[in-house]
């Protein structure tokens, strides 16, 4: 095994200079050219068929058969003119990836002959086996019918031979069984609740877009580092491993000149991003070493995650071509920054209005002012709902460490926005206000354009930060699917805008004006909500208990807070707002317990395959070396001298030998409880097992096997360390 590693060391600092390559033509030269666009669409469909197609795009109608033949027949034509000899249904199962199953453009003629063939019917639905997808129990194994439904809204690609079409997936019953369908269903409620409360400011609104831009990061370490590290290979992060002497420390990673393999990788990478309409925007160096970003500009919520899932996987297909492979665990390494997926959220109007941006007057200010305060209203109401859409086995890891927000959720305003909500609260009365008092708001709402310039003041502790015009979920893990954390985002905010235009109607059916009443609800909100707002540091110890004196929850437990979906008040809020019935909810919720299960027990695995097989016969290993050294010091000094040598390499044997004995117990000890664990049935109550049992024996083993690396002799040990992994170009 020792070998092993070695071999993969030297095939590392072997690997020749890169050449980095650059696309000759401008980018926008070739940007979109493998996605069926409007462009492509208006040139290979016929003036109906497009008008059909974009009605379904942004009117949500149907398109009948007629039309959706048409549109097959466009579709194929295209995609075969760039190679294309497949299509494929491409939709996000309640796995942690995509799936797809290819079928080619053939059809039997007569005799046996093929011809190349593609209808509406096979666009607009298929019928693959669902099986073995998980469920929740909503439909059983041995029902594998399922349908996977075009959505128009997100257009086809071309992934290498195969026309590829974004689709929903549900069971035969109709219920949800992938993110997509809850997520177009969360942005439908929050598109209807955003307009008609922009309409109290405009009435030409006629519906609201959700945006997103994530933030991508992630780690690359080469190849054959990693195919020795069977752990990274298993689980996607190292069980094991001592800090390396220098990491982080300097902050000289952040920011710093990317090195030219990861430049490599990057501009392959963003030339086939180009390609199929992926608008990348940034790169960089993150806070780790071997720790990256892209960034994209932002688009509509739906697309952008679409988006961020074809850049994965493309992201894991480019990283071999260049000999590298990607890390999106949360914490691959212990000791230094994990990697997350900041989701910048925000809503704009059709009239071109971003509802988070401050306007030039106070009408407009007034506008910015709902959003911000009905938003932090839904993020406090629902705390508990929005961590549990983050909080998975891998990003429990990361959360609450020195470089990610904490597991207590608050909103971040700055301080220029703070003032003006405390203005807001001393200036309005539940009375009609006096001529003073409205001149004196007006004049405060007025100045936000100056006092927010075009961003507020930063807080990297927030997990939820008001960051200018847009709020930044940090919390988001960068493994993760984004649409768990945006199903939840839109349906809180849509449901909070729905109860604050029934207030704001009430008022004014009383017979205040549409402004007062406007100002009366929204004091009421800055006040109940007022404990979620922290400007402060989110990482100190005076923080957590301040936290839990506001009476602000602060749960670190995966199957704790997945309990959170299962509240009634939370099952009333998915069924009223449209987003699940209570067993889709009860469905998938089975799932996340089931993942948290399986990933635990991997990682327990792993860890005593590598614990007894690898790590106790390389440490039984050295210390036998020690021993003859023993023995033979022995034969060659005096009892005096003998006594004085030895000593110290007597003390090492120990050391080595109580390392190797808490090793084996304590595998054996993982072994028995994790048999136990498996005993009980219940999927929620077997989670919780496996987080107070099972999983505290990975941090116990662990601290034997990393101080066993700084005693075993360099050449004997079996795996890359971290000084090796982080810093081996």
């Amino acid at each position: 095994m020792a070998e092993f590693r070695f071999k993969a060391l030297e095939e590392v600092l072997n690997r020749k200079p890169v050449q980095i390559e650059r696309e000759e033509n401008l980018t926008s030269d070739y940007y979109g050219m493998l996605v069926f666009d409007q462009p492509k669409m208006k040139k290979y469909l016929s003036r109906e068929a497009y008008k059909a197609v974009m009605d379904a795009i942004v009117n949500g109608t149907t398109i009948d058969r007629k039309m959706a033949d048409q549109v097959a027949q466009g579709m194929k034509s295209w995609a075969m003119e760039n190679g294309a000899t497949h299509y494929t249904h491409w939709f996000h199962p309640l796995t942690d990836g995509t799936a797809e199953k290819h079928d080619a453009f053939i059809e039997h003629t007569s005799g046996s002959n093929v011809v190349e063939a593609f209808s509406g019917k096979l666009l607009a639905q298929q019928e693959p086996d669902a099986s073995s997808f998980p469920s929740g129990g909503i439909r059983q194994t041995f029902e594998a019918r399922g349908y996977t439904a075009w959505d128009p809204s997100s257009p086809a690609f071309i992934n290498g031979t195969t026309l590829t079409i974004p689709t929903i997936f549900i069971s035969y019953t109709g219920e949800a069984l992938d993110h997509k369908t809850p997520l177009l269903r969360a942005l439908h409620a929050v598109d209807n609740a955003a307009t008609e409360v922009a309409q109290y400011f405009d009435k030409n609104v006629s519906n609201v877009k959700a945006n997103l831009g994530w933030e991508q990061e992630y780690f690359l370490i080469d190849e054959a580092l990693y195919m020795a590290r069977p752990d990274l290979v298993l689980t996607g992060r190292t069980l094991m491993g001592h800090a390396s002497s220098k990491d982080q420390q300097l902050d000289d990673h952040y920011f710093s000149s990317i090195p030219s393999r990861a430049t490599a990788f990057m501009i392959d990478l963003e030339n086939e991003a180009y390609k199929l309409g992926i608008p990348v925007k940034t790169r960089h160096n993150e806070v780790a070493p071997n720790q990256f970003e892209f960034a994209p500009i932002f688009e509509e919520v739906n697309l952008a995650n679409d988006h961020n899932q074809m850049l994965m996987d493309l992201m894991k297909k480019v990283a071999r071509k260049h000999k590298f492979r990607v890390l999106f665990h949360e914490k691959p390494f212990s000791g230094i920054n994990g990697s997350g997926k900041h989701n910048n959220w925000s809503l704009t109007t059709d009239t071109g209005v971003n509802l988070y941006s401050p306007g030039k007057n106070p009408k407009s200010n007034l506008q910015f002012l709902t959003f911000v305060v009905n938003t932090m209203k839904a993020v406090y109401d629902n705390q508990d709902l929005l961590r549990a859409s983050i909080l998975t086995a891998s990003n429990s890891h990361r959360l609450g460490a020195n470089e990610a927000p904490p597991s207590i959720l608050s909103v971040f305003l700055g301080s220029e926005v703070s003032k003006m909500l405390d203005l807001m609260e001393e200036a309005v009365v539940d009375r009609k206000m006096t001529p003073d008092e409205k001149t004196a708001l007006k004049l405060n709402i007025g100045r936000i354009p100056e006092i927010i310039l075009d961003n507020t003041d930063r807080n990297r502790t927030s997990p939820f930060a008001f960051t200018g015009n847009r709020f930044e979920f940090r919390a988001v893990g960068s493994s993760a699917n984004n649409a768990p954390a945006m199903i939840v985002l839109n349906t809180i905010v849509a449901k909070q805008l729905k109860n604050f235009k029934a207030e704001v109607d009430k008022l004014i059916e009383s017979g205040v004006k549409k402004d007062e009443a406007i100002f009366q609800v929204l004091k009421g909100l800055i006040i109940d909500s007022k404990p979620i707002r922290f400007n402060g540091d989110g990482y100190s110890d005076e923080w957590v208990k301040e936290a839990a004196s506001r009476g602000l929850t602060n749960i670190t437990s995966v199957p704790e807070s997945l309990s959170a979906y299962l509240r009634d008040e939370n099952k009333k809020l998915f069924e009223e707002v449209g987003i699940f019935n209570e067993s889709e909810l009860e469905g998938r919720v089975e799932v996340e317990f089931e993942k948290f299960i399986m990933k635990i027990q991997i990682e327990a695995r792993v860890l005593g395959d590598l614990a007894i097989n690898h790590i106790v016969p390389t440490a039984v290993q050295y210390q036998t070396v020690l021993l003859e050294n023993v023995k033979n010091l022995k034969q060659v000094f005096s009892q005096e001298e003998f006594d004085a040598l030895a000593s110290a390499r007597k003390e090492l044997i120990r050391e080595i030998g109580g390392h190797i004995t808490s090793i084996k117990a304590k595998v054996k000890e993982m072994v028995e409880a994790r048999k136990k664990a498996n005993i009980v049935e219940d999927a929620i109550e077997k989670a919780k097992v496996y987080d107070d049992t099972v999983r505290p024996y990975l941090d116990d083993i662990r601290s034997h096997i990393d101080k066993l690396e700084l005693i075993v002799d360099n050449e004997l040990w079996p795996l890359p360390k971290y000084r090796e992994l982080l810093f081996v170009r």
